[in-house]
C-alpha cells in the first residue's frame, strides 16, 4: 500500500490496461517519492529476459481512500510502442528506487495465433483477490462501517505483494492440521510474517499459470498468452486455435465470456481445463478496468439483481443459466478440499474410475488408484457434478442441467463446510458461513437438510462433450500441484489433454 508520506520511500505502479498486441502503446502510472525510477521490463518464463531498461521520471503523487474500487488515478510516467518482435506472454515491470521496488505485469497477446495451443489467464479472478489498496471481493474498507468488500475492483492500482512472484520457500495452501486441533492455515501465516497479500496463494499469475507456463516451457510445449478481459471484449478471440487452456482458478466469469467460450466450443473447440471454483458471475466495465459483483449482497444491493446478469452464484435460481452448461461442472458442488477443516484428511489425489479413458493412455494407473495424491493436486477449490454410482461406476444425475454428455473418469469428496467436534478444534475461517451461504442462495433457506445438500461435494476430472466440441475439466485449482513436483502420472495426463488425440484409445 502506497504511504501518504511524501518523505517516505517508495515506487509504485500499473498499466493502462491488462494487456496488450505489438505496436499498442504500453502506459505505465507511477507515483514515487523519488525524482526517477528505473524501470525494466522483462518476458517471464524458464529464463527471464529482459527486453527494456531505462530510467523515468516520477513524482509523488496522493492515493485516494478508495483507489481499489476506483482506481489510484496516478500520472502516465512512461510510453512504450510495443515491438513486433516481442513474442506473446506475461511481462514483469520492476520499478526501483534507492531502499524499495515493486513489481507489475501485463500480457502481450499475439497479433494472430502463433502456438496451436492459447492459454486463457484468469484474470477475473486476479481482480477478485488483489487486495492492494485494501480492498477486493472479499475483505475491504467500504461500507458503511468501512468493513465491508468491495462490490467494485479496480484494475487501475498495482498488484498485490505475491501475484507477480512468489519467494522460494512460500507455501501452498493445502495443509492437513493435526485431528481435534484447532486447523492452522500456514500460506497465511507466512504472509505475515513477510509482508505480502494473504491472497497470494489463492492467485495471481504466480500462483497458478506461471508454474504451468515454466513446465510447458520446459516441455517444449509453446503456448499463446490471453486474458480473460480479451475473451469477454471479443467474441472470435479464439478464431483459429482448435484447443485452449485454463489453469488454476477461475472463479469469476462475465456472461459475455461464457458467451464466447460456449459458442468456440459449440463450433468444434476443445477446452483443457486444469482449474476450479467456477462460481460468480461478473459484469466488467466498458474500458474492462472495473470489475462488479456483488456477490452474498446481489440480492439485496445490486442493481441488476432483478435480472439474469445479478452478480451473484452462477447456480443462483435468477441468472438461468447454471455453470454446468459451460464447463460440465460447478463450483456449488464441490469447493474446498485439502485444508481447514474441509476434507483435509482426504487422499489428497483423484480416485480412478474409468482408467481406460484416453485421457489416462500411459499413466499405468488402474481402477481405484488415486492420481496425483503424492503431491496433493485435489484442492484447495475444486469442480463437482451431482452423480450416482451404478455398478461401481458415476454417472450425472439426471437431473444435472448439463447441456451436453458428460463422463466422469475421477473423482473426490469436497465440502463447504468447515468439520469440527467442538470449540477446541473449530475454524473460525471457513467455519459454517459458506455452507449456509450456498444453501440460502440456492435451496432458498438454511435448514440441517438444505445445509447437508450445500456442504456435500465431489471435485471431478471429467470430459463434457457438446455442440461439435469438449471441454476436459481436471477440477481442481491445485492440479500444477503435480507439475510443479514433477509427478510423473500427473504429466502424463497434462500432455495427453495438451497434445493427445482426444477420444483416441
Amino acid at each position: 500500500m502506497a504511504s501518504a508520506d511524501p518523505a517516505r520511500t517508495q515506487v509504485w505502479g500499473y498499466t493502462g490496461a491488462l494487456s496488450y498486441r505489438p505496436g499498442d502503446t504500453l502506459r505505465l502510472h507511477a507515483m514515487s517519492s523519488a525524482p526517477e525510477a528505473r524501470l525494466t521490463i522483462a518476458r517471464d518464463g524458464l529464463t527471464p529476459f529482459t527486453v527494456l531498461q531505462t530510467t523515468l521520471p516520477t513524482n509523488f503523487a496522493t492515493t485516494p481512500a478508495d483507489c481499489s474500487v476506483r482506481g489510484c488515478g496516478w500520472p502516465v510516467a512512461f510510453e512504450h510502442e510495443i515491438p513486433t518482435h516481442w513474442p506473446s506472454g506475461v511481462y514483469t515491470l520492476t520499478l526501483e528506487v534507492e531502499g524499495h521496488s515493486s513489481q507489475g505485469l501485463f500480457v502481450l497477446k499475439p497479433s494472430q495465433p502463433t502456438a496451436k495451443l492459447a492459454l486463457i489467464l484468469a484474470t477475473g479472478t486476479w481482480c477478485a483477490y488483489n487486495d492492494w489498496g485494501g480492498s477486493n471481493h472479499y475483505q475491504g474498507l467500504t461500507g458503511p462501517t468501512g468493513g465491508d468488500f468491495a462490490a467494485e475492483v479496480s484494475l487501475h492500482r498495482p498488484w498485490a505483494k505475491g501475484f507477480v512472484r512468489w519467494p522460494a520457500d512460500a507455501p501452498r495452501i493445502p495443509h492437513a492440521s493435526p485431528l481435534l486441533t484447532r486447523p492452522r492455515y500456514p500460506h497465511m501465516d507466512y504472509a505475515r510474517a513477510n509482508g505480502i497479500s494473504k491472497k497470494y496463494a489463492s492467485s495471481g499469475w504466480a500462483a497458478f499459470e506461471r508454474p504451468f507456463a515454466l513446465w510447458a516451457e520446459e516441455q517444449g510445449i509453446a503456448l499463446d498468452y490471453l486474458t480473460q478481459h480479451d475473451l469477454h471484449a471479443d467474441p472470435d478471440l479464439l478464431k483459429g486455435y482448435g484447443r485452449a487452456v485454463i489453469v488454476g482458478h477461475d472463479e469469476y466469469w462475465t456472461w459475455e465470456m461464457r458467451d464466447h467460450l460456449d459458442a468456440w466450443v459449440d463450433k468444434g473447440g476443445q477446452l483443457a481445463r486444469f482449474g476450479g471454483n467456477f462460481f460468480w458471475q461478473t459484469r466488467l466495465s466498458d474500458d474492462l478496468c472495473t470489475q462488479t459483483c456483488y456477490k452474498t449482497r446481489a440480492d439485496a444491493e445490486d442493481p441488476m439483481r432483478a435480472t439474469d446478469r445479478l452478480t451473484s452464484y452462477w447456480d443462483h435460481p435468477q441468472a438461468r443459466r447454471p455453470a454446468v452448461t459451460t464447463m460440465g461442472l460447478t463450483g456449488s458442488m464441490g469447493v474446498y478440499a485439502g485444508w481447514s477443516r474441509c476434507a483435509a484428511h482426504g487422499s489428497g489425489g483423484f480416485t480412478l474410475y474409468r482408467p481406460d479413458h484416453w485421457s489416462m493412455v500411459g499413466t499405468g494407473l488402474g481402477y481405484g488408484d488415486i492420481l496425483g495424491a503424492q503431491s496433493k493436486i485435489f484442492g484447495y477449490e475444486v469442480d463437482g457434478i451431482d452423480y450416482e454410482i451404478r455398478k461401481g461406476l458415476p454417472y450425472p444425475t439426471p437431473d444435472s442441467g448439463l447441456a451436453g454428455e458428460l463422463t466422469i473418469v475421477a473423482l473426490s469428496l469436497a465440502t463447504t463446510l468447515a468439520h469440527h467436534t467442538g470449540r477446541h478444534d473449530m475454524d473460525h475461517f471457513i467455519g459454517t458461513l459458506d455452507a449456509e451461504e450456498v444453501a440460502q442462495t440456492i435451496y432458498g433457506e438454511v435448514t440441517p437438510e438444505t445445509l447437508g445438500l450445500a456442504s456435500r461435494g465431489n471435485g471431478c476430472m471429467a470430459e463434457y462433450q457438446r455442440g461439435k466440441g469438449a471441454v476436459f475439466n481436471a477440477g481442481s485449482c491445485e492440479w500444477v500441484a503435480g507439475l510443479i513436483a514433477r509427478e510423473r502420472p500427473v504429466e502424463v495426463v497434462t500432455r495427453n489433454l495438451l497434445l493427445g488425440d482426444w477420444g483416441a484409445t
